[in-house]
């Protein structure tokens, strides 16, 4: 609810970059206006320390957002859509087919400088303002971000409203359109099943992951959804179930424990403002 210092972000990814995580979204080039959170992208990714192995990404809504990115020098840019009528229009005030004409500008741009994109789709099990999601239309959404150029597809459950069921329902309708190794899993842990989600996105051939150091993350257009799955308790998970993600799990502690220390004093201050308010 209130801004974290620019210097707090770039301590928090300068942790993640050491834990040998090789993709990590750094900023999201978003109207200030209506997510001033998000304000400092550019000065984030300024001031970060970079590594050659990590791939450093900004989500991009549109061509001014892209423009802003690749002025920061992103690695990679990312593009997002909903499988949701009412979600798409609270989230970009546009319908799907309308936020896909400013995706396809963006998917254009970014081939023309050969920069990769990658695409989020939203609401692919529930919508806050719609109810359940048919499987058919996220399905239909992750097939034309694919073919618009993007290298992997998000499936995000961004109210956390799915269970191993209804992520198997959605990744059957979804591997019909798209190959196993093009998906990605994005789970918020609203209902305590976000691992319990991952391990059926496994069952389905699914091997990427999207995670958030502390479970930060919401969304203002979602209300009632917390953050993501957390980072630490997912790499956990990988490896009791025998599966290598190659990340130092003590360098994530770190890192997770610094993110939760900026969701507390977050807290603290908002609290604060309602209180003088």
């Amino acid at each position: 609810p209130a801004p974290i210092r620019t210097e707090e972000k770039v301590r928090l990814i300068d942790l993640l970059s050491e834990t040998g995580l090789v993709s990590i979204e750094a900023a999201s080039f978003v109207s200030p206006k209506w997510t001033p959170q998000m304000a400092d992208g550019a000065a984030v990714m300024a001031a970060i320390e970079r590594r050659a192995s990590v791939a450093y990404a900004a989500l991009t809504p549109n061509m001014k957002g892209y423009d802003a990115a690749r002025a920061a020098s992103v690695d990679e840019v990312a593009v997002f859509a909903s499988a949701s009528e009412g979600f798409s229009q609270r989230n970009v005030n546009a319908s799907i087919k309308e936020s896909f004409l400013r995706i396809g500008e963006v998917a254009g741009a970014a081939e023309a400088d050969r920069t990769p994109l990658r695409a989020y789709v939203s609401c692919v099990i529930a919508c806050p303002y719609d109810g359940p999601v048919k499987p058919q239309a996220a399905a239909e959404v992750a097939a034309r971000a694919l073919d618009l150029g993007a290298f992997e597809v998000s499936l995000g459950d961004t109210i956390g409203a799915g269970d191993p069921d209804s992520v198997r329902w959605m990744l059957e309708a979804v591997l019909k359109r798209l190959p196993e190794e093009r998906v990605a899993g994005h789970y918020h842990d609203t209902g305590g099943r976000a691992l319990a989600n991952v391990e059926a996105s496994l069952e389905m051939g699914v091997r990427v992951f999207d995670a958030a150091a502390g479970g930060l993350g919401g969304c203002p257009y979602a209300p009632g959804a917390p953050g993501n799955l957390a980072t630490e308790a997912l790499v956990a998970r990988m490896a009791e179930l025998g599966l290598a993600t190659g990340v130092d799990v003590e360098a994530l502690a770190e890192a997770a424990a610094f993110a939760r220390s900026l969701a507390r004093s977050n807290a603290e201050i908002s609290l604060r403002a309602s209180k003088r308010s």
